[in-house]
């Protein structure tokens, strides 16, 4: 499993990296503009990514437009945001509108911080990633 982790807080991000380097390779960015550009660069590169965890509350871009972007990048190669990457929220926002907004934005699953790992678990495990 290939994995971006989009996270500006340092002790989410190595939480993240640590419980997710386990099961493949981790790549970091720390705002929005950056973790959209990760994205496009590992789509052109080669093999794309299989998750990515993106927070909402970001510096530059923010995670909901950063999912936008990066859901056109993968219309733009003819992939339907059913079959691309895997998006998991996560976020200190727990508002149901938020989560709503999330999913509509086309997330796939969304995880209030502190992040529980047996709920992440369990995602990547019903997306067939683990």
């Amino acid at each position: 499993m290939k994995t971006l982790i989009v996270e500006d807080d340092f002790t989410a991000r190595l939480l993240l990296q640590k419980l997710l380097s386990r099961y493949g390779e981790c790549h970091l960015a720390v705002n929005g503009k950056e973790g959209v550009e990760a994205f496009r660069m590992a789509c052109n590169g080669g093999p794309g990514y299989d998750l990515v965890c993106m927070d909402i509350q970001l510096p530059e871009v923010n995670g909901r437009e950063a999912v936008k972007q990066i859901r056109a990048l993968e219309r733009a190669r003819g992939v339907l945001s059913t079959s691309g990457v895997k998006i998991i929220m996560t976020t200190a926002l727990d508002d149901i509108k938020d989560v709503c907004r999330a999913f509509e934005e086309l997330c796939d699953a969304y995880l209030v911080k502190p992040v529980d790992v047996a709920q992440l678990l369990s995602h990547l495990k019903a997306f067939g990633l683990v």
